[in-house]
Formats: C-alpha cells, sequence, structure tokens
C-alpha cells in the first residue's frame, strides 16, 4: 500500500507543476482536478472516506465557478498548453526544484509513517471520520448553513463580475 501512497504523492506534485507551470486557465483549471483528485485519494488512503467525499465535491463546486471567472475574463483563440517551449521550460523548472527539495530532505521521510489510519484500529466499532460528520450536522449546523450561504453569494457575485457590457449569463434569450 506504500505505492499507492507514492503514486497519490506523485500524482499531487505533477499536478502542482502542471498549475504553476501553465499560463492559460483552461488547462490550469484540468491540473487543479487533478490535484484535488490525487489529495481527496491521500485522505481516502488515511483514513478519510466521506470527508475525501465531501471535498472533493465541494472543491470541484468551487473549480467550477472559477473557471467560469477566469475562462471569461482570459477568453484567448489560441491558448497556449502542455507542449509549448516556455510551458516546458516552467515545467522542466519547477521538477529539478522539487527534485533538489526532495533529495536534501530525503533522510527525515520514512515509510512507517504512511500507515493509515484503518490499519491501526482493528477492533474499532467507530470510524473516525463518522465522528467529525455528526459533530458538523449538531454542533456546526449554523456555521454549516453560513458557508452554504457564503458560497451562493460567491457565485453570484462571480457571474456579475463576469457579465460585463452585455448581461452576461444571466441574460433572457
Amino acid at each position: 500500500m506504500t505505492y499507492v501512497m507514492f503514486l497519490f504523492l506523485l500524482g499531487l506534485v505533477l499536478g502542482l507543476v502542471a498549475v504553476a507551470s501553465n499560463p492559460s486557465p483552461y488547462f490550469a483549471a484540468l491540473g487543479l482536478v487533478v490535484v484535488a483528485g490525487m489529495g481527496c485519494g491521500m485522505l481516502l488512503y488515511h483514513g478519510g472516506l466521506f470527508l475525501s467525499l465531501v471535498l472533493f465535491l465541494i472543491y470541484l463546486g468551487g473549480m467550477l465557478v472559477v473557471f467560469a471567472y477566469s475562462a471569461a475574463l482570459a477568453a484567448e483563440p489560441f491558448p497556449k498548453t502542455w507542449g509549448s517551449r516556455s510551458v516546458m521550460l516552467y515545467a522542466t523548472l519547477y521538477v529539478v526544484v522539487v527534485g533538489v527539495i526532495a533529495s536534501t530532505l530525503w533522510g527525515g521521510w520514512y515509510e512507517a509513517s504512511w500507515v493509515p489510519a484503518q490499519e491501526l484500529g482493528d477492533f474499532s466499532v467507530f470510524r473516525g471520520d463518522m465522528g467529525g460528520v455528526a459533530l458538523m450536522y449538531s454542533s456546526g449546523g449554523g456555521i454549516l448553513i453560513m458557508t452554504a450561504w457564503a458560497l451562493l453569494l460567491t457565485l453570484l457575485v462571480v457571474l456579475e463580475l463576469t457579465r460585463g457590457l452585455s448581461r452576461g449569463s444571466l441574460r433572457a434569450v
């Protein structure tokens, strides 16, 4: 299972390099979705089944808003892709920097620290993330409603900002 965790971490780093090296918002949004998937896979591996699912769905909803906003502001007819020379130069530079940092910090990482939470509690009755879900809905109900309201308000603000001189996405056809 250590190899699975290694693949999740490698996908996370490569997704971050894809986001950081790409000037076009179209391809950077795809890289962010890959990063979110790999991060939620790491949470899933460590025992956060429900948390990773909720985080991935909320993150994809937020990415939809960010992608709509950035695509409306940066409408390029020919965006730079990952195969462009400047993008590949930045990606190579970022991979080299990550490699240098990883080689200097290599001695402090051990495979034993990647033990998932499910292997430690074989005789446990409760899962760790289910207790957090119960607390979120019982004690944190007001905060949950305020967060949903803030996300709705953010969506409306982004739609209003991208409207421009025409009616934008809220116009009557």
